[in-house]
């Protein structure tokens, strides 16, 4: 089974992805590029793709989230991660992503981040 986005919705204006399967090389992983791409188009600035039934994720998978990052900051935009499962963290650690990445242990901490992070900057 390959990625596929179960739920996409606005909470307290962080637009929040769910994402169910594999992030793999591949067509199907497009569909993630293309959706971060649309709600980046669309003026979302504040997006978190909640991870929590991502089963498995290979290197392909990495640099989709790594293009999208990197995308949406040069934008204005920034995505946040929530939900990682044990072997998805370690392989962010591995590859030093997580240091790129704003990880959450949950979705509601991620998206209240926004709220912390505008309050900070004021």
């Amino acid at each position: 089974m390959t990625v596929k986005i179960t739920n996409s919705e606005e909470v307290e204006g962080v637009s929040v992805v769910e994402l169910d399967g594999r992030i793999v090389l591949g067509e199907e992983s497009n569909s993630l590029r293309e959706e971060l791409k649309s709600l980046i188009a669309e003026g979302k600035k504040k997006i978190v793709l909640n991870m929590a039934n991502i089963k498995y994720i290979d290197s392909a998978g990495l640099g989709i989230l790594v293009a999208a990052h990197l995308s949406a900051k040069t934008q204005g935009a920034s995505v946040r991660l929530c939900h990682l499962g044990k072997k998805f963290h370690e392989v962010l650690q591995m590859t030093k992503l997580l240091t790129v990445f704003d990880v959450y242990d949950t979705q509601e901490a991620a998206v209240s981040s926004f709220q912390s992070f505008a309050a900070a900057s004021n």
